[in-house]
């Protein structure tokens, strides 16, 4: 099996992800390099998300990869390493984002349009009008999910982006499933309702 790069998990099966797995238990640190290749990029976006700091999200993925590392041998199913490190990628950018509360109010700085534009496409592969149409679909995504509360925010990242069970979103949230289930479904449908001229 050969991992490159940005290589998204949905690509690799949930067979080569316990192989991965299994060999990082048995202290085979490529093994877990490849954990970190697949999944890194996905962790970063559900991080991202959640605290909309750019330099707080890489931190926290990064002590989400050291926490489920350290952790990893507590994984009941191999299979479902994604997820996991998920739940714990969102649970530490919760408690990031509480702690950032408690200590200060300041506004949220969204990052500026080179740091949003990140997970686009290298542009120079489309033309000016794409890049353009591209930006400002992508700058409407962020001001329509920073627009929602932040409980259906947080419950529609965790869940949808970053493939976080319910009731693991539950648990962090401090919620029921219902509830959970409701937040994500609010979530979406305000958001098709803002974004409906980019659908």
């Amino acid at each position: 099996m050969s991992i490159q790069d940005g290589e998204h998990h949905g690509e690799t099966s949930g067979d080569d992800v316990a192989r991965l797995v299994q060999q990082a238990l048995k202290g085979d640190l490529k093994a877990f390099e490849g954990l970190v290749s697949l999944f890194q990029r996905q962790a970063n976006a559900v991080v991202y998300r959640l605290l909309n700091n750019v330099d707080d999200a890489m931190e926290v993925t990064q002590d989400a990869f050291v926490k489920a590392y350290d952790k990893l041998s507590t994984l009941s199913n191999p299979r479902q390493f994604g997820p996991w490190l998920m739940r714990i990628a969102g649970n530490l950018a919760l408690n990031r984002r509480r702690a950032r509360a408690l200590r200060t109010t300041v506004p949220i700085d969204a990052g500026d349009e080179e740091e949003r534009g990140s997970s686009i496409k290298d542009p120079s592969a489309y033309s000016p009008m794409q890049n353009a149409c591209a930006n400002e679909a992508q700058a409407a995504i962020a001001a329509a999910l920073e627009d929602l509360p932040e409980i259906q925010r947080d419950a529609l990242v965790m869940f949808s982006i970053g493939k976080v069970p319910q009731k693991d979103v539950a648990k962090a949230l401090g919620c029921s499933v219902e509830a959970v289930k409701w937040h994500v479904f609010s979530a979406r449908k305000k958001l098709k309702d803002k974004l409906a001229g980019y659908l």
